[in-house]
């Protein structure tokens, strides 16, 4: 028996997320299938992070246990070949140790939030960002970003489908920077942290577009914070603009920033 990790690209549009579903289409089923055709063997994804329904990832980390002989460059690629037409992709294979976990190994998570602010539709990047018509200030948005910032209870901003345990996570960065392209002024909002609450991440984002439009301001959010109710969420954004980005483990030579 041989451990693969694998990296995954994904656009998450056709998908009710990463996770196998009980119906409809899942990343982790296309990925399973895929093996299961290469292989003969009942496979199991194990990977790093979980995303919703038309959520993307742009790096993210998987294993697999197979018990047939095959090198990492084929393995590749023949899961590459089994997986067309569907938007994933396999961009590195290597074998690792067996007690190396996808999940439980890791030490960082890090998302990034596209919003594209500008008034016209989107062609290209429909799917792939929230367009916001109104103005927004980023630098208001970013300032006001750092109160959440650190060792907090979540709970406003955690999903009342929730899982996890504990509503307390500690939150190592949230940046908000304003990038001018061909396509128009976007807004990028990257987020970082050992692990994430279910829909964390879209419910800060939708919270600091009401900052960046002038409807909040920083007390605002401190408020919907500290109230550690979910009927304080001013607004849960949109699933398509969320990129997992990577995921680091202690040999990584990448740090989470």
């Amino acid at each position: 028996m041989t451990r693969f990790a694998l990296t995954l690209e994904f656009d998450g549009t056709p998908f009710h997320g990463l996770q196998r579903q009980v119906s409809g289409p899942s990343v982790q089923r296309a990925v399973e299938d895929a093996l299961h055709r290469i292989t003969g063997e009942t496979i199991t994804l194990n990977s790093a992070g979980r995303t919703d329904a038309g959520v993307h990832a742009l790096a993210m980390r998987s294993h697999i246990d197979i018990e047939k002989a095959i090198t990492p460059f084929r393995l590749m690629g023949a899961i590459n070949a089994h997986l067309r037409p569907n938007p994933i992709a396999v961009t590195a294979c290597e074998v690792v140790p067996d007690d190396w976990h996808a999940r439980f190994s890791c030490t960082g998570r890090r998302y990034l939030y596209r919003i594209v602010n500008r008034r016209a539709p989107l062609a290209l990047l429909r799917d792939r960002a929230w367009q916001v018509a109104t103005p927004l200030d980023a630098d208001a948005m970013h300032r006001a970003a750092q109160v959440l910032v650190g060792h907090h209870d979540f709970t406003t901003f955690r999903s009342v489908h929730c899982q996890a345990a504990d509503p307390v996570k500690t939150l190592d960065l949230l940046d908000v920077t304003g990038v001018q392209t061909a396509l128009g002024e976007e807004i990028h909002i990257h987020a970082a942290a050992l692990s994430f609450l279910h829909h964390q991440v879209r419910s800060m984002v939708g919270c600091l577009k009401l900052v960046g439009t002038g409807r909040w301001d920083t007390a605002r959010l401190a408020a919907a914070l500290a109230a550690r109710d979910r009927a304080a969420l001013g607004l849960n954004a949109p699933p398509q603009g969320l990129y997992f980005v990577e995921a680091t483990y202690p040999d990584s030579k990448e740090e989470t920033q």
